[in-house]
């Protein structure tokens, strides 16, 4: 499956600057390991050591909180947006 992922700024350096990428996979699991494969380090800014997804990095699937799915096995069908929108935090 094929779906387009926003890109936020401050994970642009690793796709070339692009606000906007293609991946490919059945889940979103599937589709972070695709974009790993394309752009090296950036599953690391999405992914903690345990391979889940990081605390404060909150991911879409065509406006669906992953966290309220199936996490990284929430299904991307064919076309699907995904979001990774990285939590703003201040005070």
């Amino acid at each position: 499956m094929s779906v387009n992922v926003r890109i936020p700024t401050i994970l642009r350096t690793y796709t070339d600057g692009k606000s906007e990428v293609v991946a490919e996979g059945a889940n979103l699991g599937e589709v972070i390991a695709d974009l790993e494969k394309n752009h090296t380090g950036i599953a690391a800014r999405v992914l903690d050591d345990q391979g889940k997804l990081r605390r404060f990095v909150n991911v879409y699937v065509n406006d669906d909180d992953v966290r309220f799915e199936q996490g990284l096995e929430t299904a991307t069908p064919d076309g699907a947006g995904v979001s990774i929108i990285p939590a703003v935090a201040g005070g």
